[in-house]
């Protein structure tokens, strides 16, 4: 697979003509990636310039500056992530090519056409979906069954919001309601995803897909009273262990650890990522503000980079991507390389009973006591529970800070 990567890119490298190199024209492309032969996962982005873009999600709006050409080909990479787009520009404007994950052996066909519109509709909603809906994803698998909790708003067929799960949300979606079928997707660079149902009144029978490697059946149900578990109780110390302890290496090949002095006395937020997960991104530009207000206080923030790259090199190269991009000025070691699996995360935290998510913070008090972990994180896209997180995780903090 990978020699079919560098050969796909060799051949778009080389497959030049001989008049003057084509670039993007400032319009609005509606893109597609296709999940399989039947199905598209449509989003739609805007050139503001030949080197810049912006990729729309609902509310989210991604600007992508690393945008560059090789003769009649262009490459679309967006921030922090690894995954980029390499694709032919026509003769007639449109884009063919494919969305490539080179670490994760992973090609997706990728085409584009002028135009903004997202999902077609045929026919007037027949349901509105808006409110929050009682989510079970895999319902008939008990091993890869989670619940969720899907979170709605609707004007006439066009649809917004997210799911939420217990380890995160599936990010800013957008779509409609034709007729009975809903339609949503998403694109970050890093997450290609595709959600389909069925819908009535008060029931969803859908499918989930990410890019063309995963789906998964879902069903939900309108349920306004509906609550996923405590984020802080999913995690936790195993009995036996009453502190957290780690040594890794940062970019300069240090090895860092909890003992080391600038921790002591201090509160310290662990924070378990990885540079390719979108959660941790939305949770790092958080956390990276709010440092940076906190200067010259008790605070610390160390981060744990659990990398899928194959070697440190790339890892390290990932961790300062994102850093110089977020303006991150806490410490991100790196973990982990060859695989982002939760159970290997968890082989190298092992005082913790599982690693359930990226992000998963872990809140250290002055005496190093961990006081509290909170596993996900409810990111912008979830409105008004990402106000309450950010409410209650200042106030717990204020508090950790106050305490001699």
């Amino acid at each position: 697979m990978r020699n079919f990567l560098y050969l796909f890119v060799l051949t778009l490298l080389f497959s030049c003509h001989e008049d003057m190199p084509k670039q993007l024209e400032a319009t609005t492309y509606r893109a597609v990636l296709k999940v399989n032969d039947t199905l598209d996962m449509p989003f739609v982005f805007e050139v503001k310039s030949p080197t810049e873009l912006i990729i729309f999600n609902a509310e989210e709006h991604i600007e992508v500056d690393e945008v560059s050409y090789k003769n009649d080909s262009v490459f679309i990479k967006t921030p922090v992530f690894e995954g980029f787009i390499a694709a032919e520009l026509l003769d007639d404007g449109s884009l063919s090519g494919s969305y490539i994950k080179e670490n994760l052996n992973r090609v997706v066909p990728f085409y584009a056409n002028k135009g903004r519109t997202r999902f077609k509709v045929d026919a007037q909603a027949k349901f509105d979906v808006s409110g929050n809906w009682e989510t079970v994803f895999s319902p008939d698998d008990d091993a890869h069954r989670y619940i969720g909790k899907g979170i709605f708003k609707q004007d006439g067929n066009t649809v917004t919001g997210t799911f939420r799960t217990t380890t995160g949300d599936y990010r800013f979606l957008e779509g409609v309601v034709d007729g009975n079928q809903l339609k949503l997707s998403t694109f970050d660079g890093a997450h290609a995803f595709l959600f389909t149902a069925t819908v009535t009144d008060s029931t969803m029978q859908g499918r989930f897909y990410s890019g063309n490697h995963w789906q998964e059946p879902f069903v939900a149900k309108r349920n306004e009273s509906f609550e996923l578990p405590d984020s802080d109780s999913l995690t936790y110390l195993k009995e036996g262990y009453d502190k957290v302890s780690f040594s890794f290496p940062d970019s300069n090949g240090n090895l860092v650890s909890l003992e080391d002095e600038r921790f002591k006395n201090k509160v310290v937020l662990v924070q378990i990522m990885g540079t390719w997960c979108p959660n941790c991104l939305d949770e790092s530009k958080y956390f990276a503000e709010f440092y940076k207000q906190r200067q010259n206080t008790d605070l610390e923030i160390v981060a744990l980079a659990f990398e899928y790259v194959k070697t440190e090199a790339q890892g390290f190269e990932n961790i300062k991507r994102l850093t110089d991009r977020v303006g991150i000025t806490y410490p991100v070691l790196l973990a982990q390389t060859g695989t982002s699996s939760k159970t290997a995360a968890q082989e190298k935290l092992p005082m913790l009973n599982k690693v359930l998510s990226y992000p998963t913070t872990i809140f250290i008090d002055k005496t190093g006591q961990v006081r509290k972990i909170h596993t996900g994180f409810n990111g912008p896209a979830t409105g008004e529970k990402y106000t309450e997180f950010k409410n209650e995780f200042e106030s717990f903090v204020k508090q950790l800070l106050e305490e001699e």
